[in-house]
């Protein structure tokens, strides 16, 4: 069967935004952010649909927006918010489709930890935490309540240590 879509998933922090710019443009194909989708949709940023609207709506939304993506017929490389394979049943329903291969970027928790920390201030989910030890407790219980969806990922790929050229190399492997 030939691969028509390739969906990257993952916690936050995982690399599925760098890894499927790169990905994207060495497999000459487009590329989709799932989130800067329903933002322009919704023409509202995520944290305020959040607020506005509430998690239920959110992740209803998130769940119609994934579907309308996955009907376009084009070639596509699609990343995915952290939690939506998480909601409704999002990994059978991708698992399931035609040309459609799933792939976890599966960074540990001190990774994903280090890469967030540094970052903590454009995400406004983590603006609380303010130690290494909040951010890996944090990241650790979320990591654990999701792993159980992400982990039914046809492909898993693990990034630590990684630069983002090898994660894309082994996903290259992955389609031949």
């Amino acid at each position: 069967m030939e691969i028509n879509k390739i969906i990257l998933l993952g916690y936050m922090g995982s690399g599925k935004s760098a890894v499927g710019s790169l990905l994207k443009d060495q497999l000459e194909s487009d590329y989709l952010d799932l989130d800067y989708y329903m933002e322009d949709k919704m023409r509202s940023n995520i944290p305020e649909i959040y607020k506005s609207k509430g998690e239920i709506y959110f992740r209803k939304m998130e769940r119609h927006y994934l579907e309308e993506v996955l009907e376009i017929k084009n070639p596509l490389i699609l990343s995915i918010g952290g939690g939506t394979p998480c909601y409704y049943d999002s990994m059978v329903y991708m698992n399931s489709l035609p040309g459609v291969m799933t792939i976890y970027l599966n960074t540990s928790v001190k990774e994903l930890s280090r890469r967030l920390f540094e970052a903590a201030s454009d995400r406004p989910l983590l603006k609380y935490l303010d130690t290494m030890e909040a951010f890996q407790e944090f990241v650790g219980k979320h990591l654990f309540e999701r792993s159980v969806f992400y982990n039914q990922a046809q492909y898993s790929v693990r990034t630590d240590g990684k630069k983002i050229a090898e994660v894309v190399t082994e996903i290259k492997k992955i389609l031949t």
